[in-house]
Parts: C-alpha cells; structure tokens; sequence
C-alpha cells in the first residue's frame, strides 16, 4: 500500500493514476499518524514554495514529515517537495522549509535560458542508486523556476545534478529518502521505471547505475526542444464531444464541424508516438455547465490514467455563473482542472481583458485569475494563449503599437506590421499587441506564451517567424511556437531559426499526414536537441 500526501494542491491525480498504472494501491494521508505510520509515503510538491508549507502548516503534517525523514523511513519528494527539504526558498521569504538540508533554494540565475525550465533535460548521476539502476541517460521533465544546490556537509544526500544555466541539484537521497526535482510521473516511461523502482521493496543488493557513476565522468545535460499535439476540443451538431480543427478558426465543413476524432483516444495516441506535451483547448460552449457537469474535467480524468506526459488545458478559465446559478472564480475553475490531472492552465481572452486594465491603470490588482493561479500553483503553471493577426502598415509612425519591417508586404506594398491581439476565438480584435500582451503577462505572473497566429492557421505554410521572434526577444518565458506548420521541416525551421522553446500542430497530427515521430527524425537529422 501507497501513502499519498494530497494536501489539496495542484494536479496529484497523475501521481495516483501512474501509481495504480504500476499495479499498486494508493491511500490518502488524513491525519499527521498516517504520515508516520505509512509503509511508503509519497509527497508531490506541486505549487508554489509558499502556498505548499502554508498548507502542511496548516494540516499539522510538518513535525511528522521531519520526524520519518529523519527516522529514515521510506519517503519519496517530487518538485517543490525537494526543495521543501531545505531551510527556505527565495520564491517565499520567511517561510520556514522542512530544514532537513542547509540553505535557502534560489531562482535561476539571469542568462539566455528562459525562465521557468519546462521542458526535458537529463540527469548526472553521483551515486549510484537501486532507483536509477535501469536509466540510461534519457530525458525527465522539469517545470520550476527555484533550483537547489546543497551545502558542504549535505554533501553525501547528492544523488543527481542537472545544467539549466547552472548546474543544480535534480535528485537527494540518503538511505530510504529521496526527493526529485523533475515529475517521473510525467516523464514517460522512463520516469514509470524510476517511480517503480521506488514503490518496490528495496533489494539487497545496490545495482550499478551507469558508466557516470563508474567513470565519475559527467557531461553537461542539455534541455530538448518540445513537440506539443494541441487537441481543439468541441461537442459536435449531434452533441458528441469531438476533436476538431479549423482554417483560420473556422471549423465547419459543408456545414458541419469536421470531426476529427475522440479527444481521449487520440491524445492517448499522441502520448505512444512520442509527443512531449498535449494540449486540450476547449472552443465550444459548454462552458457555462455546472463544474461538477464540465465535460472537459471528465476528459483530462480519463485522460490521464495512461498519459504520463504534461496536459494543458484551455478555454473557459475565467468567472462565471453557471446553468443552476452557481457562481466560480477563475481560480475554482483552475482548482478543478488541476484536480482532474491538468498540469498547467491556458488563459486566452480573459489574459487580453486583464492586460488592457493593469496597461490603463498601471497597477497589478493581485485578483486576476493570472496572479491567483500563479499564486498558488507557481507561474509554471499559467500559459497565456495569445490570438493575434497582423495589421500592416506604411511606417511605425501610423501606430503607437510595437511594429516590425516585414519581409511579406501587405496588400498595399506596407513594409511593417502589427499583431493585433483577439478574443472570442478570434472573432473581435483590440487594441492591444502581441508584446504588450505577453510581456505585461510574464509581469503578472505568467509562465509560458502560447503563440498563435490566426493568419497561419490552417495553412500548413509553416510558422511565422517574424511573430515567434518578436515575441520571444521581449520576454524572459518560454514560448511555444502555435500556427502553421505543415511538414516536419517547419519543426526544424522554427527551432534553427528562433529561440522558441516547444512547437505546437493539430491538423497534420489528426490526419496523419506528418506523424510525431517523423517530426522527431528531422529535429534529430538536423542537430536539434530532442527527447
């Protein structure tokens, strides 16, 4: 039996899902004893550093989490709950952390890595470990902005250190405790095999790990590039919930929403050909349902009993009122999904709303739903999908918006153009730009910028360039390129010729024109970091 520390915070769902993915059962905590009288305990740090001891505060599970660490007894940290292990963390001033381990956990040094690392990256093993007796250099995901190094005389706790940057601590152990800072949970099945390697009794023997260890030869871990299957989810004129996919956010055909596919069995597909993320954006109009109705919760639900790779969620994060007249706050909403096994939110005309307020008044009103989410569940955790097209013009001086000089003219020879931001799935433009958008996104909070372009939907002509460049220059987040692409080479493109850190498809992933893992081949071909 499995001890699972849920204390209420972010997507726990996946944890429990690979647990009995891996044939075990799984207990929740619900009183300080079970954490001390559990034969293996599992602490899924998920959330910010603060908001994550706040509620072990609040639950009375901090003296007991000292107490079996300290006993030795068998206990398994992921994320926040390594870093939980230290004496604080400069993302929480004053919060006191679990002090097992000396020192304060730090945020990533300024350099021309984005921030937060989302994505895959390797670890460096220092030790070997029966845990990691079967890893063979693969990729393991990561998604924090705080990293840990450790003191001096914590030195023998070092099991494993990645480069983001910097190098940093990616795995403690030390007898039966251990703490990741990457998901293996979302890490494929290369994060499963570590994961059951831990819910297994421990063997006598310790396995050699890898010729790091024998060596003591390590090489610098690199993070790779991301290919993300986006699933534009709707219910169709028969109300079937279907996937579908639009030219230029159209999605009708001969008058009827194209059908592209059952959302669950085909990121279920995505999941087994290699894809590194799935992304769900609702665009129908079921989202006034009462929560507990909501039929994409059900989705991600089933969805992630066997996809054990990051899932985003999109469309209808925001306040409403709902169907019985029950009213929800942009971070209830949020709260369910996370709970139904989403990993990160996308926040797309709500994001222009909010903006367009913090711009006129120059103030951030700490209620939005971008600082609430983030709040609570750390800027990883908050995509911002912007939904632009461009608007030329003759020179700069026609507009106070931010321009460039474009090598396609408009229809009138104009050399520069702006992206003007939209909402409503497109159908209503305003004042606002791309940079304007993302930038004033990442100062409330946000973590990663959805790029779309509605000029290249649908028409498999490969990414705009201009726009992923522009974007990515003004921000310090990552960017996932949206939009476009069309053949493999596109992937190649985008990555050799801008800074973004993942690429988004739908259509030529739902028709099988250009399958995953030919998009994978061509990245690999052409020197492009991958999974």
């Amino acid at each position: 039996m499995i001890t699972l520390l849920d204390y209420g915070a972010g997507n726990i769902r996946s944890v429990r899902n690979a647990i009995k993915q891996l044939g075990y059962s799984v207990q929740d905590v619900k009183s300080s004893a079970d954490i001390l009288q559990a034969e293996r305990l599992i602490f899924p740090g998920v959330g910010s550093y603060g908001s994550v001891m706040e509620r072990l505060q609040r639950d009375g599970f901090i003296e007991p989490l000292i107490e079996r660490i300290r006993s030795d007894k068998p206990f398994l940290g992921i994320c926040v709950a390594l870093q939980a292990l230290f004496e604080g963390s400069e993302e929480s001033p004053g919060v006191a952390g679990l002090s097992i381990l000396k020192g304060q956990v730090k945020r990533f040094k300024e350099s021309d890595l984005s921030v937060p690392q989302i994505g895959w990256n390797s670890v460096n093993l220092h030790k070997e470990s029966p845990l990691f007796s079967s890893y063979n250099d693969e990729k393991l995901y990561f998604v924090h902005s705080y990293r840990a190094t450790l003191m001096e005389e914590d030195r023998e706790w070092l099991l494993a250190t990645t480069n983001y940057g910097e190098e940093f601590v990616s795995g403690v152990e030390l007898g039966n405790v251990a703490a990741f800072q990457f998901h293996p949970e979302k890490s494929g099945k290369v994060g499963l095999a570590i994961l059951e390697k831990y819910l297994q009794e421990r063997a006598v023997e310790t396995l050699t790990v890898s010729s790091q260890v024998k060596t003591g030869k390590l090489s610098e871990t690199r993070i790779a590039k991301r290919v993300i299957a986006c699933l534009d989810v709707r219910s169709n004129d028969n109300g079937d919930l279907v996937v579908t996919k639009g030219d230029q956010y159209d999605v009708r055909d001969a008058g009827e929403v194209r059908n592209l596919g059952k959302p669950v069995e085909l990121a279920k597909r995505y999941y087994e050909e290699g894809a590194d993320e799935i992304t769900f954006l609702n665009i129908t109009g079921f989202r006034d349902f009462p929560m507990q109705d909501q039929p994409m919760l059900e989705v991600l639900r089933r969805t992630s009993e066997n996809v054990f790779v990051p899932l985003t969620i999109g469309g209808g994060i925001r306040e409403f009122t709902d169907s019985n007249g029950k009213q929800y706050t942009a971070l209830d909403v949020a709260s369910e999904y996370f709970r139904s096994g989403a990993d990160k939110i996308s926040i797309g005309s709500d994001a222009c709303y909010t903006v367009e307020e913090y711009l006129r008044t120059g103030k951030k009103t700490g209620k939005s739903a971008i600082e609430q989410i983030s709040f609570v569940y750390g800027a990883q955790a908050v995509v911002i999908s912007v939904d632009p097209r461009r608007v030329y013009v003759k020179s700069p001086e026609e507009t106070t918006h931010n321009t460039l000089k474009t090598a396609l003219p408009g229809p009138d020879g104009e050399e520069y153009c702006w992206y003007q931001c939209t909402v409503k799935g497109g159908r209503e433009g305003r004042d606002l730009d791309a940079v304007q958008l993302a930038t004033s996104c990442e100062a409330l909070g946000a973590g990663e910028i959805l790029l779309n372009c509605i000029d290249k939907d649908g028409t498999n002509s490969g990414f705009d360039m201009e726009l992923i460049k522009q974007v990515r220059e003004a921000v310090s987040i990552p960017v996932i390129a949206s939009s476009g692409a069309g053949s493999a080479a596109h992937f190649v493109d985008v990555f050799q010729e801008t800074d973004a850190e993942a690429a988004l498809a739908a259509g030529i992933f739902h028709r099988r024109e250009v399958p995953i893992s030919e998009v994978k081949k061509a990245l690999h071909d052409n020197g492009v970091e991958i999974r």
